[in-house]
């Protein structure tokens, strides 16, 4: 019997449900939550940009950050997210992967995933399904096994 893991995820919130089957019902075996994903722009930082001038002339204008902190919040989390499917996946918890996520974050989730966590997903929802009952992401998976890609 296969053992498959679903991940639910968005740039706060990740739910980790198990299935017995592509017939069963997800079971929920796990949530991870980032509380800095719900703060304001400006508690990520208290400095403003450094400021500089103008190579020619005496023109003084800020620097802007090269890296927006939100995304690198996010990029964080995908990293735990990926750290945590793939310790469960060397404790042999699943064989198969389902990824539930909107385009942008699964996009940086993927980019953590390690070569072997990244081999055992066998199908994508590119949706955000986090706030959604059961019932709803039920609906999204697949039910029968030529749905899937081979893992």
């Amino acid at each position: 019997m296969s053992h498959i893991r679903i991940v639910v995820a968005d740039q706060a919130e990740a739910i980790f449900y198990d299935l017995s089957s592509l017939k069963a019902h997800p079971i929920e075996v796990a949530r991870m939550s980032d509380p800095a994903a719900h703060l304001h722009d400006r508690d990520f930082s208290s400095d403003r940009p450094g400021r500089s001038y103008e190579s020619f002339g005496k023109a003084r204008h800020a620097i802007a950050g090269e890296n927006d902190p939100r995304r690198r919040e996010a990029v964080k989390f995908a990293k735990e997210i990926a750290g945590r499917l793939d310790q469960d996946r060397r404790k042999k918890e699943y064989d198969k992967l389902i990824v539930v996520a909107a385009a942008p974050f699964r996009s940086l989730m993927r980019t953590e995933f390690s070569n072997d966590t990244t081999a055992c997903i066998v199908h994508e929802v590119p949706k955000d399904l986090v706030h959604s009952p059961v019932e709803v992401l039920r609906e999204h998976l697949p039910t029968t096994a030529q749905e899937l890609k081979s893992a």
